[in-house]
């Protein structure tokens, strides 16, 4: 393999694409894609967000937010929210979004979105072109389509999108449970290093209903 050294540059890959949404008496919907988790236990993400943003000066304000996930039908009103500022335009309304009521902050949360997190600013950083804002995780608010029989979030039911470099991408083609290339079977049927997925198929979790399902049968 022939490799080419390039200046250093933001090539991470894939990124969650998501609208954030935040503000109380004027809420404004802003996209995002640098984003992430900091922490588990407490559950902690941050958001980074440029300072001629409209919404930075509502973010500082509130200290508050609501970070949307983005299906492929919501596509096309995310990448149009990301192009249009706050100060011009009512980003709800001219999207038909619904304003959802959260249950742990006062910035609104958008209906039409699966999966919202609902977010409390604890701190910020003046990183340079951005400010990183970091947060706890107070609620998350899922759609019940998206569960499984255990209670667990289904992501390939989602039609989330990713973000590549100034492209969006389709997810949700499942490959596997964390861990699975260990498993003893696994590692039996199909090897493990470099080539162990060429031959093996997707790697599916057994739900308890699943495995009900088998026993009937």
């Amino acid at each position: 393999m022939t490799k080419i050294v390039l200046k250093g540059a933001n090539l991470l890959a894939p990124l969650p694409v998501v609208m954030v949404s935040l503000g109380t008496e004027k809420p404004n919907i802003i996209t995002v894609a640098w984003t992430g988790i900091v922490c588990s236990a407490p559950p902690r993400v941050y958001i980074s967000v440029r300072h001629d943003r409209y919404s930075y000066d509502l973010l500082k304000q509130s200290g508050e937010f609501v970070i949307n996930f983005t299906t492929e039908k919501l596509l096309a009103a995310c990448d149009w929210c990301g192009i249009r500022s706050g100060r011009d335009v009512d980003k709800f309304a001219e999207m038909r979004f619904t304003k959802g009521n959260a249950s742990a902050v006062k910035a609104p949360l958008i209906e039409e979105s699966p999966i919202n997190i609902e977010c409390k600013v604890f701190d910020a950083f003046d990183l340079g072109s951005h400010d990183m804002f970091l947060a706890d995780v107070l609620a998350v608010d899922v759609d019940e389509s998206l569960l499984d029989g255990n209670g667990a979030i289904d992501y390939s039911r989602a039609d989330l999108v990713s973000y590549q470099h100034g492209e969006y991408y389709a997810t949700g083609r499942h490959l596997g449970r964390f861990g699975f290339a260990a498993q003893r079977k696994y590692v039996k049927n199909y090897g493990k290093g470099k080539d162990a997925m060429s031959d093996s198929p997707l790697t599916k979790r057994n739900t308890r209903a699943q495995k009900n399902d088998r026993r009937i049968k």
